[in-house]
């Protein structure tokens, strides 16, 4: 393959559509310093942190990052939440309405995914939005039933990941925008 058709690959709208989908994927999943070696971050990853003792921490300095495990009052554990609609109109409806009743600090809507799964015993091929929703641990059980009771699926995909660290200051914003 030539260089002017890689280049024009590259460059094409439904190649570069899917990049930042795939990419956030990655990243969410797997962690920036695991997609490659290249990939060098100016801390160790999250991963290979040791939390020590408050002397060890302020002899390191300050940190606006911890890891969820630790002990922050300011923070509590939190969690990413996937899940899908089936156009705009329904994505713009559950997310507001998600964020309304303050069982979200924040939702994503990330359109034109295409999903492909078994259902009712025939493989299935939709165009949908997924919802990214960051929350608290604890609202996740309260998340799932608004969802089901929103949702025009029969079955609505409700999957959360751990949140294991990040920006001190955007877990604090987030415990301070949902219901306790």
């Amino acid at each position: 393959m030539g260089i002017s058709r890689v280049t024009s690959l590259i460059s094409s709208s439904s190649f570069c559509r899917g990049l930042p989908i795939v990419g956030a994927f990655c990243v969410l999943s797997l962690g920036l310093h695991n997609l490659h070696p290249s990939f060098t971050l100016s801390t160790p990853p999250l991963s290979r942190l040791s939390l020590g003792s408050k002397k060890q921490q302020q002899q390191q300095g300050s940190s606006t990052n911890i890891r969820m495990e630790a002990s922050n009052q300011n923070t509590v554990p939190s969690i990413v939440v996937y899940v899908t609609v089936p156009n705009k109109e329904a994505g713009k409806k559950l997310a507001s309405s998600i964020v309304k009743e303050k069982l979200a600090a924040c939702v994503n809507r990330v359109p034109g995914i295409e999903s492909v799964y078994l259902w009712e015993g025939e493989i299935q091929t939709d165009s949908e939005e997924l919802l990214i929703i960051k929350t608290r641990e604890s609202l996740l059980n309260a998340l799932t039933e608004h969802v089901k009771a929103n949702h025009e699926y029969d079955v609505p995909e409700v999957i959360a990941l751990p949140i294991t660290g990040g920006s001190v200051p955007y877990l604090e914003w987030l415990k301070n925008s949902t219901r306790e």
